[in-house]
């Protein structure tokens, strides 16, 4: 069956001047590809990979042009035009995509650039962006394990740091003691399932948890300190961002590892920063 707003892999059933047609099944039939999509040297009988929309007549068309987003994925698009229907957002195709004013959190004005999903609209069978997007993302525990890695787009930051959707389906947190580098709404990223809470609220980290990473940390700390005549102006109470320039670690495992060294006799932690400690 079609899946209209995602890619789909159909035959090439007929050959015509201003394109191809596509075998779209019993339901739908044939489908054009325009003559300015289709790749150099198609034939009968070759399966392309093709995204499948609606046109500005409202026809079920295909493309090989890549969309920015598709149907059941979240996105940060700019505010392209306004009409009585809603405002249109560029996707990267021809025909731009509509956010009904009813999908709407707030009014959008053209050149905004706004986080939302995409979806079919049961009524229209269109398909549609919403801003509330809170409303897709499933609240039901997940199957999730802890440490499993998984894909995260960020669609909201809070006080308490980066909420994400997980998978395209659940809703998560990156608290931003576990966060570090260049974070902003619409990035995609990958993280690692830190707690699954009785709720249904999960907490992330950018790093995988394990004893191996924090030793790792403690040899680079140690080592910088010995390159540094001993002291480092970094401590648990650093910026997420300086931690991360320095050693490309989240704030949460940089306080992990000192504390460790620091009970190993290894350091001392001033209000300045920290000190290797003379052993002698």
């Amino acid at each position: 069956m079609i899946k209209i707003g995602q890619y789909n892999t159909l035959e090439v059933v007929k050959l015509v001047d201003f394109g191809v047609f596509l075998y779209g099944g019993e339901d739908i039939g044939n489908i054009l590809l325009p003559k300015n999509s289709v790749p150099a040297g198609t034939q009968l009988g070759d399966e392309l990979n093709v995204f499948i929309y609606f046109d500005s007549q409202d026809d079920i068309i295909a493309t090989t042009t890549e969309p920015l987003v598709q149907v059941g994925e979240f996105a940060k698009l700019r505010v392209v035009g306004v009409s009585s229907f809603g405002a249109f957002v560029d996707w990267g195709l021809v025909k731009d995509l509509l956010v009904p004013f009813s999908e709407q959190r707030r009014k959008l004005e053209e050149g905004d650039n706004v986080m939302l999903r995409v979806y079919t609209d049961k009524a229209s069978g269109r398909i549609v962006g919403s801003t509330k997007f809170n409303r897709f993302l499933d609240n039901t525990p997940a199957d999730y394990t802890v440490d499993q890695e998984v894909k995260v787009v960020i669609i909201e930051i809070t006080d308490l740091g980066y909420k994400v959707a997980i998978e395209n389906e659940h809703s998560g947190l990156i608290f931003k003691t576990e966060s570090f580098g260049k974070l902003f709404v619409g990035k995609k990223l990958k993280a690692f399932v830190k707690e699954l809470r009785p709720d249904g609220k999960i907490s992330l980290s950018l790093q995988k948890a394990g004893r191996g990473k924090v030793d790792d940390l403690s040899e680079k700390v140690l080592k910088s300190l010995e390159r540094k005549g001993g002291f480092m102006p970094l401590s648990d109470k650093s910026s997420p961002d300086e931690i991360f320039e320095a050693f490309r670690t989240s704030k949460a495992t940089f306080k992990k590892t000192i504390g460790g060294l620091y009970k190993q006799g290894l350091i001392e932690i001033t209000r300045e920063g920290i000190q290797l400690k003379d052993n002698d």
